[in-house]
């Protein structure tokens, strides 16, 4: 029988460990993780992109404050989607009624976006007392 040595040896390890043998471990923070992207952002998104392209086509509308309310004060019989406030110079566009009462045909991303977007121009052709398809004329060019 081999009888061990109660003496401590050095163990012989490669250079990539550490004192401990962990020296390359994965860090403490985990990669960055893609933003959160929610149903309130991607409305945020979809508005400000269209108010940005109908401020850049309609100088009428340059100094007209697009804001996003989540629902409208109460009211009696239909529910409004947005609210022109020409004296003010606001189009206030509400996010549940647009949301949950328009019914794109197909739901998808995509879809909703163009539902919002559409909100938007509708919003703006009644503050400028025009229809919605006169507001982007270059951008339907291809139809």
């Amino acid at each position: 029988m081999r009888r061990r040595s109660r003496e401590a040896r050095p163990v012989a390890r490669p250079s990539r460990h550490g004192r401990h043998g962990r020296e390359n471990r994965s860090p403490v923070v985990r990669p960055p993780l893609p933003p959160l992207d929610t149903r309130i952002e991607r409305f945020d998104i979809a508005v400000s992109t269209a108010a940005e392209f109908l401020r850049s086509a309609w100088s009428e509308l340059r100094d007209v404050s697009f804001e996003i309310g989540i629902m409208p004060p109460s009211a009696t019989g239909a529910i409004p989607r947005w609210q022109v406030l020409r004296e003010q110079k606001r189009i206030i566009l509400y996010r549940v009624p647009i949301e949950r009462l328009g019914h794109p045909h197909v739901d998808d991303d995509l879809h909703r976006r163009m539902m919002i977007e559409g909100a938007v121009f509708r919003a703006a052709a009644e503050y400028l007392e025009r229809d919605p398809w006169d507001l982007g004329p270059e951008r339907f060019r291809f139809l």
